[in-house]
């Protein structure tokens, strides 16, 4: 979980998550390809329903859809409530070998920027995470971030940047802005300004989906 408390972070904060505007996709990878696809998810309390039934959050309300649209592929929620950029490409490689996963949704780095980390180290960790996951035959999406302006304007936007930078230089596709459409809506959130509820979860599952379904033709 983050250790910030409202107080300290406003709810503009806005993190930003996945996205190159990629049209939603209606045919299954499995249909088309015979084989099932396998998807992990590599994320922080955003994706990790904190402070929610699990079957609440974005990525099991994913597991409903999928089920529906694409019915051969699974998802490996691998996400921990704190976890930073150096957590996540530590425990990657082992992930990847455990469950071969076809495709990868990466949501990290909100950790990084609350607790005020290089930057330069952030964007090599989501960097090395994405070229990892090419290697292992995984096709990866992007969640980006955004901090408020109170961490600094000059960190702020630099952090902001680093997303679409890694995205481009990778050429994966980013959702920018997962809290798209709510971000400012303080009813949207929990107790803490932070976390989103559960009425917000589905339009988390919104403003990822077209792009992530269209990695699935």
């Amino acid at each position: 979980m983050f250790a910030f408390t409202a107080k300290k972070i406003n709810n503009a904060f806005a993190l930003g998550l996945i996205a190159f505007g990629l049209s939603t996709s209606v045919s299954s990878f499995a249909a088309t390809t015979g084989q099932e696809c396998k998807i992990l998810v590599m994320g922080d309390s955003l994706s990790a329903a904190y402070g929610l039934p699990k079957e609440q959050g974005w990525v099991a309300l994913m597991e409903v859809r999928l089920a529906e649209k694409f019915p051969h592929c699974k998802v490996v929620n691998a996400s921990v409530s704190g976890e930073t950029t150096a957590g996540g490409k530590t425990r990657l490689p082992a992930l990847l070998k455990q469950h071969q996963p076809t495709h990868m949704i990466l949501e990290l780095g909100a950790n990084d920027g609350l607790r005020g980390l290089s930057l330069d180290t952030m964007k090599d960790n989501l960097t090395n995470m994405l070229v990892t996951a090419r290697r292992n035959g995984a096709q990866a999406v992007l969640i980006g971030m955004q901090i408020p302006s109170n961490y600094g304007p000059a960190y702020a936007r630099r952090f902001g940047d680093t997303f679409p930078e890694v995205a481009r230089k990778q050429k994966v596709p980013l959702v920018p802005f997962m809290l798209e459409g709510f971000a400012l809506d303080p009813t949207a959130f929990q107790a803490d300004g932070i976390h989103p509820n559960a009425g917000a979860q589905p339009k988390i599952l919104e403003n990822i989906w077209p792009t992530f379904s269209a990695t699935l033709k």
